[in-house]
């Protein structure tokens, strides 16, 4: 059977009544700080949470770069081991809510409505509220290091009692602060769903869509339900630490492992809300780069849905080692290995579209093809905590660490430079410097690599996550992660200065930027005009 993608065509002129006649249809945006206040332009609010995305990956590396500073040798070294845990928790707080999340969510605004032929975000009033909540949140969130007792020290899970009978005082506007966020991203997921299921190009049907636009819509569906799963914890934290209840308390009557069951409810989807958008920017970069179609459009649909509907009936993988019964851990050790099999159909027919394709390894692509290597990498090894017989000697190591991190940083993070690439011809008119990107994709592979690998082995060798000192036998793991994070981190400046210089100037960008490139995005000038398809482009399908 024939790989199916619709190609679009839309009208040219429609695309470019759009483009030319944009000064005469909107009065001139304000100018200075008060337009970037008050803008409902879904491409400059996606700009801002790229930027702000961007700004929180290099605090949250600084602080990972503080860990790995203080693991650099056996004993304590640089910070004291409360201080060590405010680092790490925070890392993780910032890297997953403030620095991956914000810039999918960034990647949807700009992209969504240019890929489905819509004049903006449906909703765009809420839109710019959505993105604002987001600074205050995260302000909120680093203020609580400089308050009395210091900010939260608990890991990036917060579990219960940890994060209520023992927590710092700042515990309360660490709550906050989530509370706001997780109001952004329920704001964000209704407009994403309300922007692609209203406003499409005439003619184009759910199924003639992208595939980014679809592992948003699923991801959008995910928030939705997860999110109030969070609000609903860290509620019950508030009222247990500041009311006297005892949700989580067992001296009162309550149970800690109930914080784990709700955590990791609305925790696990979160994971997939973390990578399902890395598949649909992945699957719009292999076929570019492979001028070919996407191999199986229809299966990687049904594949990410899967994928959204199975993430709710593992969540439990996380909580071998507290005493579930043997029924439970078999249900979820069978469950978690079945999410397996829509995850492989993704890998098969990423590599079937490269199969006999004209692939050229422009910047984007080898990004996207490291994410396809190392985050199956990481699937492997989530295979082998799904075990739970093993998991007993894998659970609260380094392993564990290994694992999850080589999802989220050669995962998500490379789907997101690998968007940044792709993408920013449309973006600024201008191509990315070529040599640059290329150092910068070495660099972040090699430093990845060795910050993450050896973890594999000190955690099979028992070194224990979360500690600021370690056993003798633990060092030269160490000492190579260490060095692979600063080089990692290092690496990064090189993408600051590359975006830079991509804004100011290079190479001119036609309104088709890459060769293989087929969706609607690629039939408005570079840069997109800050007002697109104010009429309707007409989609087409092949054969009409």
């Amino acid at each position: 059977m024939a790989p199916k993608l619709p190609l679009h065509h839309p009208v040219e002129q429609s695309s470019t009544a759009s483009a030319g006649g944009q000064a005469s249809a909107h009065a001139a945006p304000p100018r200075g700080l008060m337009r970037w206040l008050l803008t409902t332009n879904h491409k400059e609010i996606g700009s801002l949470y790229l930027i702000f995305s961007l700004t929180m990956f290099f605090i949250g590396g600084i602080f990972a770069l503080v860990v790995r500073a203080e693991l650099f040798q056996p004993g304590l070294q640089l910070v004291v081991p409360e201080f060590f845990n405010q680092m790490t928790t925070m890392h993780g707080l910032i890297m997953v809510f403030g620095a991956i999340m914000p810039a999918f969510v960034g990647l949807a605004n700009w992209m969504v409505p240019l890929q489905i032929g819509a004049p903006d975000m449906a909703l765009p009033r809420l839109n710019n509220f959505s993105f604002w909540l987001l600074p205050v949140a995260f302000t909120l969130l680093l203020s609580t290091l400089l308050m009395p007792g210091g900010g939260p020290n608990f890991g990036w899970t917060f579990y219960a009692p940890l994060s209520t009978t023992y927590a710092p005082p700042s515990t309360t506007f660490f709550i906050l602060s989530l509370h706001i966020a997780g109001i952004s991203s329920i704001l964000g997921a209704i407009n994403i769903i309300a922007t692609i299921l209203n406003l499409r190009a005439p003619g184009m049907r759910l199924m003639d869509m992208p595939l980014f636009c679809w592992t948003w819509l699923i991801t959008a569906f995910l928030l939705i339900a997860v999110m109030p799963v969070l609000a609903g914890v860290v509620t019950m934290m508030l009222m247990d630490i500041n009311f006297g209840t005892s949700f989580f308390n067992a001296a009162g009557g309550g149970d800690p492992v109930l914080f784990q069951h709700l955590f990791w409810f609305f925790g696990h989807p979160e994971v997939y809300i973390m990578i399902l958008p890395a598949f649909g920017i992945v699957s719009a970069i292999i076929p570019t780069f492979s001028r070919k179609r996407l191999f199986g459009y229809a299966s990687m649909v049904y594949a990410t849905a899967s994928i959204a509907i199975l993430s709710f009936l593992v969540w439990a993988h996380h909580m071998f080692t507290v005493g579930l019964p043997l029924a439970a851990e078999l249900f979820f050790m069978y469950t978690t290995m079945l999410i397996a099999v829509p995850t492989g159909v993704k890998v098969f027919n990423w590599i079937a579209t490269m199969f006999r394709g004209s692939i050229s390894f422009e910047p984007p692509m080898l990004f996207a093809l490291a994410f396809v290597v190392q985050f199956t990498i990481g699937g492997f090894s989530g295979l082998m905590l799904a075990i739970s017989p093993a998991d007993f000697q894998y659970h609260d190591t380094y392993f564990v660490v290994a694992h999850f991190h080589y999802v989220l940083v050669p995962g998500a993070l490379f789907a997101i430079l690998a968007a940044a690439y792709y993408w920013l011809p449309k973006w600024t008119g201008h191509y990315p410097n070529v040599k640059l990107a290329q150092w910068h994709f070495w660099l972040s592979v090699i430093g990845v690599n060795l910050t993450f690998f050896p973890m594999h082995f000190s955690g099979l060798a028992g070194m224990p996550r979360r500690i600021p000192d370690y056993a003798l036998q633990f060092a030269d793991f160490n000492v190579a992660s260490s060095l692979g994070a600063f080089l990692f981190g290092a690496s990064q400046l090189l993408f600051v200065l590359l975006i830079i210089k991509c804004v100011r100037g290079g190479e001119k960008a036609p309104a088709k930027a890459w060769e293989g490139a087929e969706d609607l995005e690629w039939s408005v000038p570079s840069p997109a005009p800050l007002h697109t398809f104010e009429h309707p482009p007409t989609f087409r399908r092949d054969g009409e």
